[in-house]
């Protein structure tokens, strides 16, 4: 798991190796090939969000950002082959998007352990 951070929020990707990652982006604030404007207000209203792959040095841009597995203490990942399958059928396809229930975290931890879950928005 990749935490980006974005000011008072982190955004957050999945490695898929080959310096990609995979995300989610609301959809309405970019077209089908650019890259997402992570902050500003308008992914907090959205309802639909499309899973995209992209070189991670663009997604992060000029953030900061690091490898932050939080959850490996007590989730078990699935192996690295199997999140990498998973994530791969996702790519391209749009999925309903919530700031609270269905945010960026909550779509990568549910490809890592098979239940999402975001610290940003709940305790775990």
């Amino acid at each position: 798991l990749i935490e980006i951070k974005q000011g008072c929020y982190e955004h957050w990707a999945l490695y898929m190796g080959d310096r990609n990652v995979i995300h989610v982006i609301t959809v309405g604030k970019v077209d089908d090939n650019s890259l997402p404007q992570l902050t500003g207000t308008e992914g907090i209203f959205a309802r639909k969000a499309q899973v995209k792959k992209h070189p991670l040095n663009e997604v992060v841009g000029d953030n900061n950002w690091c490898v932050k597995n939080k959850y490996d203490h007590y989730r078990i990942p699935f192996p690295t082959e199997e999140i990498v399958r998973r994530a791969e059928e996702w790519i391209d396809k749009e999925l309903p998007y919530n700031v609270l229930g269905k945010n960026c975290e909550h779509f990568v931890t549910m490809l890592r352990y098979g239940q999402g879950v975001s610290d940003q928005v709940s305790d775990t």
